[in-house]
């Protein structure tokens, strides 16, 4: 029964219905942090330790947020990882219900055998 409850909670979190795009993590990354501290891709990518090419994908949407880069910039910014992922993953979620993959027409109903 408490298998079933937690399946339940984990489900009715899932449904939960988005009238918008969430925005992407990077988007908050550039406005949030960046733009108010005033500073370039060039010199962020170095303080976190990564390229500017992906850094700059990033903070214009090209890429999703890894967590090796979640963790970057928590550390960078004393935040949470799991805000960062949260982000990415409403996000993800969001993307896969508006743009269902042909391939999940083919998935059925688990029941017990």
């Amino acid at each position: 029964m408490r298998r079933e409850a937690a399946l339940f909670s984990a489900v009715s979190i899932m449904a939960r219905v988005r009238n918008r795009k969430p925005t992407h993590p990077g988007e908050v990354f550039k406005l949030d942090v960046m733009d108010e501290l005033g500073l370039s891709v060039t010199k962020v990518a170095d303080l976190l330790g990564v390229s500017r090419k992906h850094l700059s994908a990033f903070i214009n949407g090209k890429v999703p947020l890894s967590t090796d880069l979640a963790q970057r910039i928590a550390i960078a910014t004393d935040t949470s990882m799991e805000s960062w992922l949260q982000m990415q993953l409403e996000l993800d979620i969001w993307e896969a219900t508006q743009k269902p993959r042909p391939e999940m027409k083919k998935v059925r109903h688990l029941a017990a055998a």
